[in-house]
């Protein structure tokens, strides 16, 4: 890991519920972060199109019409939304790691919370689907399986991803970093307005925050993290009042 990496971690909103105006989004801020020398660039879990924060607020009764949207606007990995993702890596020369929902072709409503490590050149790295939906994220998304516990072997190092609650899994983690991973990303979704921040068994009695757990993370492995975070957007939360 000679190289120098200056990682560009998005905070940042998708346009709600369209995959297409995401997508453009993504590719304004790869070229942003490209611009300021950045070698790569992270997005949120399932940045596009949305995450499904309505399951933790409404009754899973009122969130059929959401459902629908948020499989339409679902994309394949292999789809026209993550071909011109992956040319505006080329075409800056760039690491992009990104977040979606992914559809699936062998089923009309079979959807996955899914990562792209891409590299600097277009190609796809690593395609990895969360293994296990956490609690209410199950009305949206199938499990994943253990294909996408590898490492990419780039310039700047050996880059791993786990999404959300799987940076608590030790298992997905120890397979990381079995492969020596140097590099972390950690994605999350939004915070959700459904609790303050409390005391847990898990991680040594720590706020199982995201900063807490990629804290802990971090320290087990002698490694970089990044966690970037989903924003909530104001038409997300109008939406699920």
């Amino acid at each position: 890991m000679a190289n120098i990496l200056r990682v560009a971690a998005c905070h940042v909103s998708p346009v709600f519920l369209s995959a297409s105006r995401t997508t453009d989004k993504t590719i304004s801020l790869i070229k942003q972060a490209a611009s300021r020398k950045a070698n790569l660039v992270v997005f949120p879990e399932t940045y596009i199109a949305a995450f499904p924060v309505w399951s933790s607020v409404r009754a899973p009764t009122e969130n059929h019409s959401l459902f629908q949207r948020m499989v339409k606007e679902s994309i394949y990995a292999d789809g026209d939304e993550m071909e011109a993702i992956r040319e505006a890596a080329r075409s800056n020369g760039i690491l992009v790691s990104i977040g979606f929902s992914e559809k699936s072709r062998q089923s009309n409503g079979c959807l996955y919370n899914s990562n792209l490590t891409i590299g600097a050149q277009g190609e796809v790295l690593v395609h990895h689907r969360k293994l296990v939906p956490t609690f209410f994220e199950k009305l949206t998304w199938s499990p994943g399986d253990g294909h996408g516990l590898r490492i990419a072997a780039t310039e700047f190092g050996r880059i791993g991803t786990l999404i959300c609650d799987e940076n608590t899994n030790a298992l997905a983690r120890y397979a990381l970093i079995a492969q020596a991973e140097q590099v972390h990303i950690s994605t999350w979704p939004a915070v959700w307005p459904t609790r303050t921040p409390h005391k847990v068994s898990q991680l040594g009695g720590e706020d199982q925050s995201s900063t807490n757990v990629d804290g802990k993370r971090v320290g087990q492995a002698s490694e970089w993290a990044t966690p970037p975070t989903f924003v909530t957007s104001k038409r997300l939360i109008s939406t699920t009042r």
